[in-house]
């Protein structure tokens, strides 16, 4: 009787399998049937996991990559029991964000953010269409990330920034893990900017729990989670990732929440005094910004601590991985560091480190091409999720099936032999001399270089961010010359990546800071 019913289940697996190749084989040749495009080809499925096992070992976005060089620069591929086209090339994000951007400017959503409905308050999650996404996204454009407000919080900037040069200084002549130095310290600028407190290191026990809760849920969202490759078993979260995630959650907002409530108390305080002249508090920080929109009825409690939470993640992350990547690029390449460090002293001359500001980095044109073409190679946020909310999108000829997964390679598109020459080459001449075309910015307007995105999913806090991280670089490299750990030269350099939840170094970078000698 066990025999018969264990021959029965094998042939209803393999029913069900035969059932669902040919479901899939019959949907791709025949999406073309009747003039309508064909969908994008990719790799043959298997049932219920769908393509997972063609993403095992290595990168997942030099996996995708390896597969676009066979299927074309827009394939599709299955995750689980979801739909994903994955756009590789150049050209095909060009098409995609200048014809079908509003189609694509929605987001797919982790189960770990659903925890307390975090995606439902999220500028990271809403859909563009959502009338909170456009509300959250304007207050971001208009009261935060402007000229006016960033140049009121820059004396902040400057001064963390000094910090984590003077952490070098403390240490010179060590060997320090370069990512973890300039994280602390990016973290603290960012939350010291949005709300006035060191967040990591010497902080308050507040802050070292807020820190510790952060670090935890970016852990648990870089799992492999059964609920987001499976929807259908999402209600019963088997990992238990999203109950982990909602207790995190739980303390971080309530230790939020404290914060404005603190700020809000002094800022009553201050309207109520008999020496205050004016009922609103001039200067401060990026935080009085959004209480100011939040007692006027323009924004909600709820929005304030989950923006607030957003920054500080993202920018943290961004600035300092990013920032390893260039030291890395910069040590396995010393004529390019010592080039650098000569335009560094021609143009700052005799400025010493303290007399030197932000806007004193924008003056130095290599060092900004050696930051753009390090993000060009090892993007931190290598693949772009989008998600096609609506019918209609033909990329490359190709039918994006409404409800799939959009992920642009930018790895794949910023290293397009189409649009680069000697692409995976480190030089960064390449962006001084352009051919009279415009410079190159940050803002995705050319689809061959788009480290933050493009169109209406384009990073806010970029205005902040090219702000600062040239700015820790000219710094970093003004007092200090920076020397590989003894027995390590630079053609030795471990430079192989690990994909979390972002793009890092899989080995993290250690170097020596030397202090220069003027």
């Amino acid at each position: 009787m066990e025999k018969s019913s264990e021959l029965w289940l094998l042939w209803a697996v393999f029913s069900a399998s035969l059932v669902f190749l040919y479901l899939t084989i019959r949907r791709r040749s025949g999406a073309g049937a009747g003039g309508k495009p064909p969908l994008p080809p990719g790799p043959t499925p298997l049932p219920l996991i769908g393509n997972l096992l063609d993403l095992r070992g290595g990168v997942i976005h030099d996996k995708l990559a390896a597969l676009a060089r066979v299927y074309g620069p827009v394939m599709m591929i299955k995750l689980g029991l979801n739909d994903a086209v994955i756009i590789s090339s150049r050209d095909a994000a060009r098409e995609a964000f200048t014809r079908y951007d509003r189609h694509l400017a929605a987001r797919a959503i982790p189960d770990t953010f659903r925890a307390n409905g975090f995606h439902e308050r999220s500028a990271v999650f809403l859909p563009s269409s959502d009338e909170r996404w456009k509300a959250l996204r304007g207050i971001q454009g208009t009261h935060i990330f402007t000229p006016r407000g960033l140049a009121a919080v820059r004396p902040v900037r400057e001064r963390k920034v000094r910090d984590i040069i003077a952490y070098f200084r403390d240490h010179t002549g060590e060997e320090l893990v370069i990512r973890q130095a300039i994280h602390t310290g990016v973290l603290n600028l960012v939350s010291s900017s949005f709300f006035s407190m060191d967040i990591a290191g010497m902080g308050s026990e507040t802050a070292r729990e807020l820190r510790e809760h952060v670090d935890e849920i970016m852990t648990v969202f870089a799992q492999p989670n059964v609920s987001d490759y499976f929807p259908f078993l999402r209600r019963l979260d088997l990992q238990g990732l999203r109950r982990s995630t909602k207790r995190r959650f739980d303390r971080i907002f309530s230790i939020l929440d404290d914060i404005v409530e603190r700020r809000l108390v002094d800022r009553g305080a201050r309207e109520t005094s008999p020496n205050n002249k004016s009922k609103h508090h001039d200067g401060g920080d990026f935080l009085d910004a959004l209480l100011e929109l939040m007692v006027t009825g323009k924004m909600e409690r709820d929005d304030v601590t989950a923006m607030l939470f957003e920054a500080f993640v993202a920018g943290g992350d961004t600035v300092a991985f990013t920032l390893e990547w260039v030291m890395a690029d910069l040590l396995r390449n010393p004529p390019v560091m010592a080039k650098l460090r000569a335009e560094l002293g021609d143009v700052l001359g005799g400025k010493d480190q303290s007399s030197i500001e932000e806007h004193d980095a924008a003056r130095l044109p290599y060092l900004q091409a050696v930051l753009k073409e390090s993000m060009r190679l090892h993007s931190v946020g290598p693949l772009l999720h989008h998600f096609a909310a609506e019918d209609g999108v033909v990329v490359g000829g190709y039918a994006v099936p409404r409800g799939a997964t959009v992920l642009f390679n930018t790895r794949a598109i910023m290293r397009d032999p189409a649009a680069w020459e000697r692409p995976e080459e480190f030089a960064p001449e390449r962006f001084l001399a352009r051919e009279g075309k415009a410079p190159v910015d940050f803002r995705g307007k050319e689809a061959d270089f788009i480290p933050f995105g493009s169109g209406r999913r384009l990073c806010p806090g970029i205005p902040l961010a090219e702000r600062v991280m040239p700015y820790i670089l000219a710094l970093m490299l003004r007092e200090f010359e920076w020397r590989l750990p003894d027995g390590v030269s630079p053609e030795e350099l471990d430079v192989s990546e690990k994909f979390m939840s972002v793009n890092v170094l899989a080995v993290p970078l250690k170097a020596v800071p030397v202090k220069v000698i003027n």
